[in-house]
């Protein structure tokens, strides 16, 4: 059987510099396939992958991911081709479009027509990168004059890969981009996403098997219940904490009640600490990986199945050195 290829994804929550750089340094030497680089309201993502670049020889490095708003689509292929060069041709640019609470807090940009700005962004890069002017690309938002990048980029595609949710811009993603990145989508039920994709992909004449689908994946390589107990607070914290984009995916996916009784507990801070409780082991089993690490590395191949061709499991947040460096060791590729 050949190995599934694997990234890591570091946390934008109290990001570690240091420590980020040195786990890429050992993902490089053990044969993972990439590592992702998060972007909230703290590190610029575009800078920590170059300097990951020149301390790592062979592999991919992804923004994972930056909003769309931020930049201008210009900025981003400027961004992209910059890092491109530095890494010797190893980015994927990964693309969201985060929320409305970042965009228009953070950023002062208005949070308007967000699908067609993700759209524009993949034509504009696309474009700059191929040596079109600015006003070809084929942007619905702005009309562009005739700039073209003033640089030789290394190489006229850069893989793209878009975060989404919905069926509108799962679709778009097959008709524009290299890959999706799901994040708590039940792997079981992938294949609905995948047929986002094919729809999208017809309409532009495109092969959808060439779309990768790769996504955030919670592994938690821990024996007996510490793993699972883990695990359920994380998804308490995305259904609970992080708006209504996880738990109305799950409630698509017949988690309705599972979510109603988390949201309920999160909600009132006297009972946030029971909101883990109420994600039933079927939501867990549908959305993370525990067990010791022999285990999750047979359960991510066995669910390559399942349309996972990329897995990018996410690095343990808030530990020393010593338990980061324990998962990577534990899931690598060549373990």
């Amino acid at each position: 059987m050949t190995h599934l290829p694997i990234g890591l994804l570091a946390f934008w929550k109290n990001y570690d510099r240091k420590l980020y750089l040195r786990a890429a340094e050992l993902a490089d030497d053990l044969g993972y396939d990439s590592f992702w680089i998060p972007e909230a309201w703290g590190y610029d993502a575009f800078i920590l992958l170059a300097e990951m670049a020149t301390r790592t020889k062979r592999i991919r490095l992804g923004t994972g991911i930056i909003n769309v708003f931020s930049r201008t689509p210009g900025l981003i292929a400027m961004n992209a081709a910059t890092v491109d060069e530095i890494s010797e041709g190893r980015l994927i640019l990964g693309l969201g479009t985060s929320a409305a609470r970042v965009i228009e807090g953070f950023h002062g940009r208005p949070f308007a027509k967000p699908l067609t700005q993700v759209r524009d962004v993949i034509r504009v890069v696309r474009a700059l990168l191929r040596g079109d002017k600015l006003h070809e690309a084929g942007a619905e938002l702005v009309q562009y004059r005739s700039f073209p990048l003033a640089m030789n980029p290394v190489r006229r595609e850069i893989p793209i890969f878009v975060a989404a949710l919905k069926q509108k811009a799962i679709e778009s993603i097959g008709e524009l981009a290299d890959g999706w990145i799901p994040t708590f989508w039940p792997y079981e039920q992938l294949q609905q996403g995948r047929a986002f994709i094919a729809t999208g992909a017809a309409r532009a004449g495109r092969d959808p098997a060439q779309v990768v689908t790769a996504p955030f994946t919670t592994v938690l390589p821990l024996a007996g219940d510490t793993g699972s107990h883990m695990a359920k607070d994380i998804i308490a914290f995305y259904i609970g904490g992080m708006g209504d984009y996880y738990a109305e995916l799950l409630r698509g996916f017949g988690f309705g009640d599972e979510c109603k009784r988390v949201e309920d507990l999160y909600r009132d801070k006297a009972t946030r600490a029971q909101a883990a409780g109420a994600v039933s082991d079927g939501m867990l089993e549908a959305l993370t990986i525990q067990g010791d690490p022999a285990h999750c590395v047979r359960e991510l191949q066995r669910r390559r199945a399942f349309g996972i061709d990329h897995p990018i499991l996410n690095l343990p947040v808030n530990m020393p050195w010593e338990v980061v460096e324990m998962f990577i060791r534990g899931l690598a590729p060549s373990a």
